[in-house]
């Protein structure tokens, strides 16, 4: 049985977490479409772990799910004051006060592995003309995301003290993606079993949370230049 957060009202919609299995989400408009879409979300993570290792953890055909946490996104100004545009506070899940264990950790290198030879393989063979072009509605060209992908990695390893310093990290997209994912793969053996939760400008931070979100955020963003070229 998989245990699902649900995390409403995030950028407009909402968005579903199977807990446990970084990587595993869906999205709904609302709270119901993203539900729906669970049980489709679990058979394609299956696919992606059975396609890269014949030594999938995860049990076959079962997409069977509980609602088990919800969470209303909100927004803060620089004193914590509720307001209607500032900074976005996205989910703290129970689930996220849990250390991670050796197992999980060794998983989620396997699948953060898995997610950059894919989003290399979309933007290889781009050419310069194609990772600077500008599209209608959209707030960056491919080099954009890339070096967001790579900031928000940054980002929320700094939540936990354990970025190296933000003057270095690099400009360039892919030297930034490389050094960062780096510093990540560098410091994940070392959080097996740390009960350490950090709250910093009004969110909860804990190894699993970064985890979690480390994984989707390129899976996202991999998906999202895919569909502009």
């Amino acid at each position: 049985m998989y245990k699902v957060g649900l995390e409403n009202n995030t950028e407009g919609r909402s968005q579903a977490w199977i807990l446990g299995h970084p990587g595993c989400f869906a999205y709904g408009k609302d709270s119901e479409q993203a539900l729906a879409a669970v049980p489709r979300a679990i058979e394609q993570y299956y696919a992606w772990v059975s396609s890269h290792t014949h030594e999938s953890w995860l049990p076959p055909g079962d997409t069977d799910w509980q609602l088990a946490e919800t969470w209303e996104c909100y927004s803060i100004d620089e004193q914590y004051e509720l307001v209607r545009d500032g900074y976005e506070v996205n989910a703290w899940f129970r689930h996220d006060w849990l250390p991670l264990t050796g197992e999980e950790i060794q998983h989620g290198v396997l699948l953060l592995d898995w997610g950059r030879d894919h989003l290399i393989e979309v933007v290889g063979s781009l050419d310069k003309d194609t990772l600077e072009r500008t599209y209608p509605n959209e707030r960056w060209s491919i080099n954009g995301i890339l070096n967001h992908v790579g900031g928000a990695e940054w980002w929320y390893m700094d939540r936990l003290g354990l970025a190296f310093p933000r003057a270095e990290v690099p400009v360039q997209p892919l030297e930034r993606l490389q050094k960062v994912r780096a510093r990540l793969l560098e410091v994940l053996p070392g959080l097996v079993g740390l009960k350490q939760v950090v709250g910093v400008s009004g969110e909860f931070w804990s190894p699993r949370k970064l985890l979690r979100r480390a994984v989707w955020h390129e899976c996202d963003h991999t998906t999202h230049i895919e569909k502009l070229i």
